[in-house]
């Protein structure tokens, strides 16, 4: 057997064992307790496919060339100046701020595929069709990556598209889009199969199509998200993850690279699944997420008697906890906000010390990404036996003393249960109405991220507690404390 026999042979399998970790660690990554095992063992198998691409690659020739052509100088500079604005970024970003670094993190991933494709275009002259084809996908799916988590990006962090856009006859300008950025791969491919070669001026056919495809999917990322309102920003944050995902498998096409297309595909796969369980959670469907522009205009609710709510002290509230045997917790984005996890976690420890059964509700669309409230109680070591699905706590609601709304607003509103013109109806929501007593920790009496009103609020059983729920939480703490 040759030497090169043998390289390909040992590239092979190093592809295979770096695949099999991508594959056992974000199957890991689905249970909270094996979530960080998980996470070091898909970064072990990114080391051996980086290693395993520079050998391939036969990047080591290049070790006696002068500075400027010494891919390694090149490779290491791109790690460190990556690292250190990644660290940096890390440690300033506040949780409030997670969504919308997510969103930009999908979408440096879907920019990463469309220079990879633009790369290889530009330095491979013998490429195939097959190749070809993969290559121009690549570009488009990368671009509306990029773009469309950039609007994401805008609209989560408040610093642009801060009013709801409505775009005249969008489905028409987005199939237009799609249409010609097709048309753009189409010219390429043509091209490369000696079909078409000509030349428009001084750009060739191929050079043509390129610049088409890449500037109509660039525009379609932008129009596509620009019109889905804020409070939808979770599940189109989990769709632009897939979008991320698949340009990295067609760019593993396009380059031949077979441990990129598994990964790529897992992280296609995953954030589709991720998608529609959003998608179901908010009661809506893929279809309407692409092409209805839900939750793209805020509307209230103006059913039922219209009422105050009812507020009460910290110290009052106290009397009721420290009666309470069974309590629930309903975090929101407002939680986040207070950064109030950790105060929680500390009354939620007094209650137990109390004699209370303690869990935590969480709804797949609390927050702002996916998986934000899970995140915000790991952090504070909230035990994940406590964490619960609405699925899972509505059942015992009806027998809970006490449920702690902390900033939720659209996943307790029972609007969405007993109201045909609420845009909220038929959404499944964590029965928080259902519990003995419901206590809202609010700033103030706004709406939630959508706009729409709360009619749990002004309930028989419910009590607002106002101001920040941080300083809230601490007060209950400290009179369990004085106790």
């Amino acid at each position: 057997m040759s030497w090169e026999s043998i390289s390909v042979v040992f590239t092979t399998i190093l592809y295979m064992v770096s695949s099999i970790l991508f594959i056992r660690g974000i199957k890991l990554l689905g249970k909270a307790d094996t979530a960080r095992k998980g996470n070091l063992m898909s970064s072990v198998g990114m080391l051996i496919a980086v290693v395993t691409v520079l050998l391939e690659k036969n990047v080591t020739d290049t070790l006696t060339q002068p500075p400027m052509g010494n891919a390694y100088i090149w490779a290491i500079a791109a790690i460190a100046l990556g690292s250190i604005i990644g660290a940096i970024w890390a440690k300033k970003v506040e949780m409030t701020g997670m969504p919308q670094l997510v969103a930009l993190f999908n979408g440096f991933g879907g920019l990463s595929s469309l220079l990879v494709a633009i790369t290889q275009y530009m330095t491979d002259k013998n490429i195939n069709v097959f190749s070809s084809i993969a290559l121009g996908l690549t570009i488009a799916i990368g671009a509306i990556a990029f773009t469309g988590s950039v609007v994401a990006w805008g609209k989560l962090s408040g610093k642009m598209f801060k009013k709801n856009v409505s775009i005249p006859g969008k489905n028409f300008i987005n199939g237009l889009l799609a249409v010609i950025g097709l048309c753009g791969v189409a010219i390429y491919a043509l091209n490369i199969a000696g079909i078409l070669d000509m030349q428009i001026g001084s750009i060739g056919i191929g050079d043509l199509g390129i610049i088409i495809v890449t500037a109509a999917y660039l525009i379609l990322g932008l129009t596509m998200v620009v019109a889905i309102g804020g409070g939808d920003m979770p599940v189109i944050i989990s769709l632009l993850n897939a979008f991320s995902g698949l340009a990295a498998a067609f760019a593993g096409l396009s380059i031949s690279n077979s441990v990129l297309v598994v990964s790529g595909c897992l992280v296609g796969t995953s954030g589709l699944i991720l998608t529609l369980i959003m998608c179901k959670a908010m009661n809506r469907t893929l279809y309407s997420l692409l092409f209805g522009s839900f939750g793209g205009s805020a509307k209230k609710s103006a059913s039922g008697e219209q009422k105050e709510p009812k507020s009460m002290t910290v110290e009052d509230a106290y009397l009721i906890l420290e009666a309470a045997s069974s309590v629930v917790f309903i975090p929101g984005y407002g939680m986040a906000v207070a950064q109030a996890q950790h105060a929680v976690k500390e009354l939620a420890d007094k209650l137990e010390e109390n004699g209370a059964e303690v869990n935590f509700a969480i709804h797949p669309v609390a927050g702002r990404m996916p998986g934000h409230m899970n995140v915000l109680l790991a952090e504070a070591n909230v035990p994940y036996e406590q964490l619960k699905t609405a699925d899972e706590m509505n059942p015992q609601m009806s027998n809970t003393d006490v449920a702690i709304v902390i900033g939720a607003n659209d996943v307790v509103n029972p609007s969405a249960v007993d109201d045909e013109t609420s845009p909220l109806y038929g959404m499944p929501i964590i029965n928080a109405y259902e519990a003995r007593t419901v206590f809202v920790l609010k700033r103030g009496k706004g709406t939630g991220f959508s706009g729409i009103e709360n009619p749990l609020f002004t309930n028989d059983n419910t009590v607002m507690i106002y101001g920040d729920a941080k300083q809230t939480v601490s007060s209950l703490v400290s009179e369990f404390d004085d106790a």
